[in-house]
């Protein structure tokens, strides 16, 4: 294997050596504390534009299994401690080394996990480079930014995607990165989903009369999507809304609050969120860089807190029929312990009370 180096911003290197496609890559590097659901993560929209550090120590023993993805890889790099070339699993149809090859996403391996992580946790998230040679000059990685984000991983054109079973309601699911299983939960729950691009109107969405309004997950600094805030206000009000983590802050911003960026983020499936209105703390699944300001939300009310940071992790609308969510309840955590807000939204279709 050919030798590589990871290189931070300010100047710390760590040597490994390269798997998957072999060219220099810059990113904001993050970490995500999963032990597993590495397919997920090299699949999920919202990752766009950064550098995944994983903090368990070995990835890939399980292969890469396509029915399991969630959407377009997306990643600018990708660096665990250990890969394993020799997965074992039935449904496995290639290894991780050939998966980034085929995504042409360079990846390094052999490097302290656990001094990276740290450094993260120490200093905030901030960019790198996995790269042949060590740069002279770091000036260009200093200046890596996340831009376009949502622009460049919401879907070409629309489409439709029919319920399983009977048909009960329909949903319009504004695509801001959206992940797979956010279509299958509504699916199964008897709606059939409209996928539709970022740049849609708010006109366009409210003349396909849908039953209710999804707002995905998805990349970047969301106070950066101004199109996207504004076509959301115009339709808040008029449909039930259920947003998940970035359809979460923009549907803040849209309503007057605020939002900034987390030092290191929240991603990992392995995130404490307590129920303000209930004795129950959840184990959740998140991947976001930036959080609702608490102090700045004027309209609704708080409904969920990470229960290690206090920063705010979902917000009810209930003069507006709306609620929204920081963190994921499509993924399974807990395993299946917040999928009731799926089922809160159908009721909500339904004209009723969950």
């Amino acid at each position: 294997m050919k030798k590589a180096y990871l290189v931070l911003q300010d100047g710390q290197v760590f040597q490994g050596t390269r798997f998957g496609a072999e060219r220099d890559t810059a990113g904001e590097l993050v970490f995500t504390t999963g032990m597993c659901g590495y397919i997920e993560t090299l699949t999920d929209p919202s990752y766009y534009g950064q550098i995944v550090l994983q903090t368990y120590p070995l990835m890939g023993n399980y292969g890469v299994i396509p029915e399991d993805f969630e959407g377009k890889c997306s990643v600018r790099g990708y660096v665990v401690r250990e890969w394993c070339d020799t997965p074992s699993n039935f449904r496995c149809e290639m290894d991780l080394d050939a998966f980034l090859k085929r995504e042409n996403v360079p990846g390094i391996c052999g490097v302290d996990t656990r001094e990276l992580t740290r450094i993260i946790r120490e200093h905030g998230v901030m960019n790198a480079v996995i790269c042949d040679e060590v740069p002279a000059d770091l000036t260009e990685v200093k200046r890596y930014a996340v831009i376009d984000a949502v622009k460049s991983v919401t879907c070409e054109k629309a489409s439709v995607h029919p319920a399983a079973g009977e048909k009960k309601y329909s949903v319009s699911l504004l695509d801001y990165g959206a992940k797979n299983n956010i279509i299958r939960e509504l699916q199964k729950r008897g709606c059939e989903v409209t996928v539709l691009p970022a740049a849609v109107a708010a006109e366009e969405v409210l003349a396909g009369r849908p039953d209710g309004i999804m707002l995905s997950n998805g990349p970047g600094d969301p106070a950066e999507a101004v199109f996207e805030i504004e076509q959301i206000r115009k339709m808040i009000g008029k449909k039930p809304v259920f947003g998940i983590c970035l359809g979460h802050q923009l549907t803040a911003l849209a309503l007057g609050g605020k939002t900034y960026k987390l030092k290191y983020g929240h991603r990992g499936v392995n995130q404490p969120v307590r129920d303000q209105n209930g004795p129950q703390t959840f184990i959740t699944s998140q991947n976001h860089g930036y959080a609702v300001d608490s102090d700045s939300v004027k309209v609704g009310k708080i409904s969920f807190a990470n229960a290690n940071d206090g920063t705010c992790e979902g917000i009810d609308y209930p003069d507006l029929n709306a609620f929204t969510v920081q963190f994921h309840p499509e993924a399974c955590t807990g395993p299946k312990d917040t999928g009731f807000l799926f089922d809160r939204f159908v009721a909500m279709m339904k004209g009723g009370d969950l």
